[in-house]
């Protein structure tokens, strides 16, 4: 193995990370210390790699998909070669500037990356690591979240809404107020059905908490996040689950056998994952009422 080549394992997902004479950044990308296996051949099949390059030419493209992100949010466009190879644009910012260029074979094995503006280095990996790991697993019974993830009693508890929802605050209103709570993941964790269960995994993406735990639970309930004037919560009904687990994994959800995928897994979890809609304020009784509704399933 090159010195410059760094193997991971995220959920029982192998993947590499090649930057030969890409200076000044073997010393960061702490985060993925505690999923990195370098030499362990045993840990399975490696399902993509990603190059780091310092120069890259890239061919003409036509528009795939165009993000139309929150202001706060990152912006990744897509665009396809005629060879159909995907090209992916990323900048910290709705209205910032591309930063970075993923070049991806069709089946997103194969991954070259240019640092467009080097300060953004890392940037440009997590984020592009994260678009291979989500669309290359995506057939694979596994779905890459946007969530928040607390741990209690050894099971997982999802919280899911869009940004600013609340996802975050509500776990920590648990860390705070439920005893025994601890947090697995902030923002990008890892479902997927492991010997039959639905199971949900720390990953080195964890957004701006540094929580990166290379740690799985059996999921105890899924639950959507909205701000409400007042605390309430019930069961979704299966259209409604299926829904809200779709707008919250990743994808190119256009391609079929990816859209295919996610749909598979999705109805794989809610068959024993109840989901639940929690219409809360961000205070101690919303994390109860919570609690003491989703902990009840199977008891």
């Amino acid at each position: 193995m090159s010195t410059g080549t760094r193997s991971y394992n995220v959920a029982d997902h192998v993947f590499s990370l090649q930057m030969d004479g890409i200076a000044g950044l073997r010393a960061g990308l702490k985060n993925y210390e505690p999923f990195r296996i370098d030499g362990r051949r045993s840990e399975g099949r490696e399902i993509f790699t990603l190059r780091l390059f310092e120069k890259l030419e890239f061919p003409a493209v036509k528009p795939f998909y165009l993000s139309e992100p929150e202001p706060d949010e990152r912006r990744i466009d897509v665009y396809a070669t005629e060879a159909g190879d995907y090209l992916f644009e990323m900048g910290p910012s709705a209205d910032g500037p591309v930063v970075g260029k993923l070049l991806s074979s069709p089946d997103f094995s194969e991954g070259k990356l240019l640092a467009v503006v080097p300060k953004y280095s890392e940037f440009c990996i997590n984020n592009a690591l994260m678009l291979q790991y989500a669309f290359r697993t995506a057939t694979e019974s596994t779905l890459e979240m946007h969530a928040s993830v607390v741990q209690w009693e050894g099971r997982g508890y999802l919280f899911l809404g869009r940004s600013g929802t609340g996802k975050s605050t509500h776990s920590s209103l648990w860390l705070r107020h439920i005893p025994g709570t601890r947090l697995l993941n902030d923002d990008n964790p890892v479902v997927r059905i492991a010997d039959g269960v639905p199971t949900v995994y720390g990953t080195p993406w964890s957004g701006k908490t540094p929580c990166y735990r290379n740690e799985r639970v059996p999921i105890g309930a899924i639950v959507q996040i909205n701000q409400a004037p007042e605390n309430r919560i019930r069961r979704m009904s299966v259209p409604e689950a299926v829904a809200s687990l779709f707008a919250s994994c990743s994808g190119l959800k256009s391609i079929r056998s990816i859209g295919d995928g996610l749909f598979a897994t999705i109805a794989s979890v809610i068959e024993s994952v109840p989901c639940y809609l929690l219409d809360c304020l961000p205070d101690r009784e919303a994390a109860e009422i919570c609690h003491k509704t989703v902990t009840q399933y199977g008891k």
